[in-house]
């Protein structure tokens, strides 16, 4: 894992090289980053943050010769939490607006942002289209923490208890259960056969447990 000192810096690095190849000028360039940079480094951005943005491009760059739109998939990486209360219903509206919105300010190719705003959209219910081979990639990344190891789990659950420290332990437990549960119902957590061979059983392993300490009242300390 990354040291928090150093993550703007690789941050900003990969992002000004995704804008290369489609000319921005170079103070917009910085501008649009010094903006995300300060969405995604607010005070209570605990998992939605620099850190999980670092996490889902690594993830789409290991998947990079299977993508239709390699840069759709950096855009959403980059836009898909820009706006985020865990209180609202809508932030994957309103960050797929502000992605369209941007992406046409410096002239993106409207194929691209079409899909940016369509990758984005389907982070809400984490369902993609048959045979979208770019929104399977992109929703195994978001996801990818789940199948990581015990201790980056970890500290990946307690950053979401701290995002919703305005609910009771137990309105807490009941809410995140719920959650959890749906991603283990299914037939597979991840869509692409790269992520599931490499992340399905961890991840199972990892909500099971907990799932199990939710259950029996145990909640990370935040």
């Amino acid at each position: 894992m990354l040291s928090k000192n150093i993550e703007p810096a690789i941050a900003s690095t990969k992002f000004h090289s995704l804008l290369a190849p489609f000319g921005v000028n170079p103070v917009i360039n910085q501008e649009i980053f010094t903006a995300i940079a300060t969405a995604y480094s607010g005070a209570d951005r605990h998992y939605h943050n620099l850190t999980h943005i670092l996490q889902v491009l690594q993830i789409i760059n290991s998947m990079r010769p299977q993508a239709e739109n390699p840069a759709a998939l950096e855009f959403s990486a980059w836009f898909h939490d820009i706006i985020y209360d865990p209180k609202a219903k809508d932030n994957e509206e309103k960050s797929a607006e502000y992605a369209t919105n941007i992406l046409k300010l410096i002239k993106i190719p409207s194929a691209t942002i079409d899909k940016v705003a369509k990758i984005i959209l389907a982070t809400k219910t984490h369902q993609a289209p048959d045979n979208d081979i770019d929104i399977y990639i992109f929703l195994d990344a978001d996801l990818s923490i789940l199948g990581a190891s015990s201790w980056e789990y970890n500290i990946y659950n307690r950053g979401i208890r701290k995002e919703y420290s305005w609910l009771s332990e137990a309105e807490y437990r009941w809410g995140r259960i719920q959650v959890l549960q749906k991603f283990i119902e299914g037939e597979r957590i991840y869509l692409t056969d790269q992520i599931f061979d490499a992340r399905e059983i961890k991840a199972r392993q990892n909500i099971q447990t907990e799932i199990e300490s939710l259950s029996a009242g145990n909640i990370k300390k935040i």
